[in-house]
């Protein structure tokens, strides 16, 4: 008996990836497909981010300035269809939102582990977000182990100092739990590499692209939480809008914005 061909639909499982939108408001409100399909898309995206930043820490650890390079370059492409795809939720009307808001009940984006996952790998981390999720679940063992080990920024140190550059000692020392901050040693190390490592210039550029990348993400998506719901509290208990501006503005790697005004 012949073994079954692989085709377009099987190899991408396309039945069961289409049976999983079941929007829950009865009679079905009609952007509520939309809402589902956008989240469902956004964390594919999520799960594509973390497999190339894997990538991207592994390039760092063993030297690959180029593989880094690249992939660098595929992230950025990344968030800048991540904030297309807003322009497409933004032709939700509050008042078409609220028509089904209610049948969310306790779920909410802020508890996108994949995203927090995200950030943790990128250096971002902060572990009372993990109070969020129930102690023991496959939620919280996924953030725990992203908060103890090795971040892109951590790599970046290695992988800097491997190519020359003096890394500050409390950087080298820091608790990998803790969020990445600036440092003012670091950044005239940076500062050196730009002027004499073009070839490193050209990946810290990039990361600099990526970050630039998030935190346009970041403002849109408040942006359109605000559009859409104003300052009422967010789904799940979360604080809406107020909660969502606290993360404007912080840059995942301040270090490479705080040295622009140094050349």
């Amino acid at each position: 008996m012949s073994a079954k061909k692989i085709n377009y639909g099987s190899y991408l499982r396309l039945n069961e990836l289409l049976a999983l939108q079941q929007p829950l408001s009865d009679p079905a409100e009609h952007d509520e497909m939309l809402f589902i399909v956008i989240h469902q898309v956004y964390e594919l995206w999520f799960k594509q981010l973390l497999h190339e930043l894997s990538k991207v820490r592994a390039d760092l650890v063993t030297g690959d300035l180029y593989g880094a390079i690249h992939s660098f370059k595929r992230t950025r492409m990344i968030m800048k269809t991540l904030v297309g795809q807003l322009d497409i939720l933004e032709t939700m009307t509050p008042l078409s939102f609220n028509s089904f808001r209610a049948r969310l009940e306790q779920s909410s984006g802020f508890q996108s582990v994949q995203f927090r996952e995200v950030e943790f790998l990128l250096g971002y981390k902060r572990a009372e977000l993990l109070r969020h999720h129930p102690e023991g679940s496959a939620e919280y063992r996924a953030l725990q182990k992203r908060l103890h080990e090795m971040s892109i920024v951590d790599a970046l140190y290695d992988f800097l100092e491997d190519n020359g550059a003096e890394i500050p000692p409390a950087l080298r020392e820091r608790d990998v739990t803790e969020r990445n901050e600036p440092n003012v040693q670091l950044q005239t190390a940076l500062v050196r590499i730009y002027r004499e490592r073009p070839d490193l210039a050209i990946l810290l550029e990039l990361m600099t692209d990526f970050d630039e990348g998030f935190q346009e993400w970041r403002y849109r998506h408040v942006k359109v939480v605000e559009r859409t719901i104003g300052f009422k509290q967010g789904t799940g208990g979360s604080l809406g809008v107020p909660f969502l501006k606290e993360s404007l503005f912080n840059p995942i790697f301040p270090d490479l914005w705080a040295i622009r005004g140094r050349f």
